[in-house]
C-alpha cells in the first residue's frame, strides 16, 4: 500500500503557508489512514546505520549474555526482554520476538530522576549505548515537530505538546524476530494491536512484514522507501482527540517459507508524554455527532493499564 508521503522540511523551514499546508496534509492523512511516510525527517542515515548494526550485533549474542540485561521489576521498560514475553492486548499467544528498550535520560536534579529507571548499559557492543542515546534525541526532535504540526491541524496552540513531551516517558525499542525453525502455530509474528503512545516513529526494518488494517477491513502491506520513516497515531492521541485521529491497527506477519531462515529487525520510537499529562478528550473534538468516548485519565494511568494488558506488568 502506498501510504501518504509528507515532507517534514516543508514544515521546518517553510513559510507560514507551507507550515499550514503540511499540517493539513498530515492531519488528513491521519484521519483517513493513520499511517504516513515522512521524508526529510532529520534523522541521519549514518546514525540509523550505526543503530541497526549495533542492534544486530547485540541480538546475535548468546542468550545467557543477553539475559544479563533483563532486569526483573522494570516491566520491560528498560533493557532486554526475552523471546515470547509480550503478547498483544486480547491475545494469549506470545509474539515471536525479543526486544531491548531504551528510555529517557534526565539530570539528577530533574523532577523525574526518581520516576524513570536508569537505562541498561550494554558492555559487549562498543557503540551500543552511544548510538541509542543519539538516536533517542534525534527521534525526540523529529517527533516534536510532527506534534507541532498536529497541534496546528487541531486548532490548538502549536506548542500544546511542548511541555508534556519535554523529558517525556518515550521509549526507543529494538525488536528482533528470530528465524522460524519449526512450523509456527500462527502466521503472525506480532499479533494485531494498536500502539499505546501519542505517535510512533519507525525507522526502516530489515525485512517486509508490516501490515495495517484499512477502513475497508482489509490487511495491506506497508513499506517505506529508503530515506523515509513511517509514523503512526497511537492510542493516547486517539483518546485525546476523541477518535478524530485514529490509532491504526497493525501487525507483523511471518515471511514466505523460503525466508524462514532469516531474522527481521525493527526499531520503533514510541513517543510518550510525561505521566501527568491529561488524556481527557479535547473539548474541540466533542460535539453532538461525536460524544465524549473515553473517561478522563492521565498518560501514566493509561500506560500502566496497557502494560498489564500486554503481560509486561503484573
Amino acid at each position: 500500500m502506498n501510504i501518504p508521503v509528507v515532507d517534514l522540511s516543508q514544515f521546518l523551514s517553510g513559510t507560514v503557508n507551507n507550515r499550514k499546508a503540511f499540517s493539513e496534509e498530515l492531519g488528513k492523512a491521519y484521519e483517513e489512514v493513520g499511517f504516513v511516510a515522512v521524508k526529510n525527517h532529520g534523522i541521519s542515515e549514518d546514525l540509523i546505520r550505526r543503530l541497526y548494526e549495533n542492534v544486530q550485533i547485540f541480538f546475535s549474542l548468546p542468550l545467557e549474555k543477553k539475559k544479563k540485561y533483563e532486569i526483573p521489576g522494570l516491566a520491560g521498560q528498560r533493557g532486554y526482554t526475552s523471546f515470547g514475553r509480550e503478547h498483544a492486548k486480547g491475545s494469549q499467544a506470545p509474539d515471536l520476538k525479543e526486544f531491548f528498550q531504551y528510555g529517557q535520560t534526565v539530570a539528577g536534579d530533574s523532577e523525574f530522576a526518581e520516576e524513570y529507571p536508569d537505562n541498561v548499559d550494554v558492555n559487549e557492543v562498543e557503540d551500543f549505548n552511544a548510538s541509542f542515546f543519539e538516536s533517542y534525541r534525534a527521534f525526540e526532535k523529529s517527533g516534536s515537530a510532527l506534534l507541532q504540526a498536529i497541534s496546528i491541524y487541531l486548532g490548538l496552540n502549536e506548542d500544546y505538546f511542548a511541555a508534556p513531551i519535554e523529558e517525556g516517558n518515550s521509549i526507543l525499542r529494538a525488536i528482533h524476530y528470530p528465524p522460524i525453525t519449526a512450523e509456527p502455530a500462527s502466521a503472525i509474528r506480532a499479533e494485531q494491536h494498536e500502539d499505546i503512545n501519542l505517535i510512533t516513529l519507525l525507522v526502516g526494518a530489515s525485512a517486509e512484514g508490516l501490515q495495517i488494517l484499512t477502513k475497508q477491513n482489509e490487511w495491506v502491506p506497508v513499506t517505506a522507501l529508503p530515506g523515509q520513516i513511517v509514523v503512526n497515531v497511537g492510542d493516547m492521541l486517539q483518546r485525546l482527540t476523541n477518535n478524530k485521529l485514529r490509532s491504526t491497527t497493525h501487525r507483523v506477519v511471518n515471511p514466505p517459507r523460503d525466508l524462514w531462515h532469516t531474522s527481521r529487525f525493527s526499531i520503533p520510537f514510541f513517543l510518550h508524554p510525561k505521566s501527568g499529562m491529561s488524556l481527557a478528550c479535547l473539548e474541540s473534538c466533542i460535539d453532538e455527532n461525536h460524544p465524549k468516548a473515553y473517561p478522563d485519565c492521565t498518560a501514566g494511568e493509561y500506560l500502566d493499564e496497557r502494560l498489564r494488558e500486554i503481560g509486561l506488568k503484573k
